[in-house]
C-alpha cells in the first residue's frame, strides 16, 4: 500500500477517533482515582459499573487500560503521520482488533453479568468500534492494492 492522500486522511481517521476515547477514558480513570462516580446524570448506571469488581484487573482501573490503547494509537498516528510508515500503519490497523475485541467483551459483562450500562464505558466501546472499522479499511485498501499489483 503506497503513502497518499487517501492513507493520510484514515491516519487522522484513526487519530481523531483515538483522541476522543483517551479524552473518555482518562475521564473514566481519574473518576476512579478520586473515588468518584461518573456524573451519568438521570442513568444510573454508571456507579453500578464503575465500582464493580470488573471496572479493575489487577487492582487497575479498566478505564487507565483504555487510556492507555489510545495513548498507543495516538502516537503511533502521529508517528505514522510524520514518517509515513506504512508497515506500522498496518500494525496500528491490525491493533484495534484487540482493542474491539476487549470492548465486546466489556460490553457483555455490562449488559449481561452487572445488568447496568455506563455511557462513557459505552462511548469507549464505540470509539473502539470507529478504530476497528478504520482499521479495516487500512487493511482492505492494502489487500485491494496487492490484488491490483498481481493483475
Amino acid at each position: 500500500m503506497p503513502w497518499d492522500q487517501r492513507s493520510k486522511r484514515l491516519v487522522i481517521a484513526l487519530l481523531i477517533i483515538a483522541i476522543l476515547g483517551f479524552l473518555d477514558a482518562t475521564y473514566l480513570t481519574v473518576q476512579h482515582y478520586l473515588g468518584q462516580a461518573p456524573a451519568c446524570g438521570a442513568l444510573r448506571g454508571c456507579e453500578t459499573v464503575t465500582s464493580s469488581t470488573y471496572s479493575v484487573l489487577f487492582s487497575v482501573p479498566i478505564a487507565l487500560f483504555g487510556a492507555l490503547y489510545y495513548l498507543a494509537m495516538i502516537a503511533g498516528s502521529i508517528f505514522t503521520l510524520d514518517t509515513k510508515n506504512v508497515v506500522l500503519l498496518r500494525w496500528l490497523a491490525r491493533l484495534t482488533a484487540a482493542g474491539f475485541l476487549f470492548s465486546l467483551w466489556l460490553v457483555y459483562i455490562q449488559l449481561f453479568v452487572i445488568e447496568a450500562v455506563c455511557i462513557y464505558c459505552m462511548a469507549s466501546a464505540g470509539t473502539s468500534t470507529l478504530l476497528f472499522i478504520t482499521g479495516i479499511m487500512i487493511l482492505l485498501r492494502k489487500r485491494q492494492n496487492t490484488l491490483n499489483q498481481a493483475v
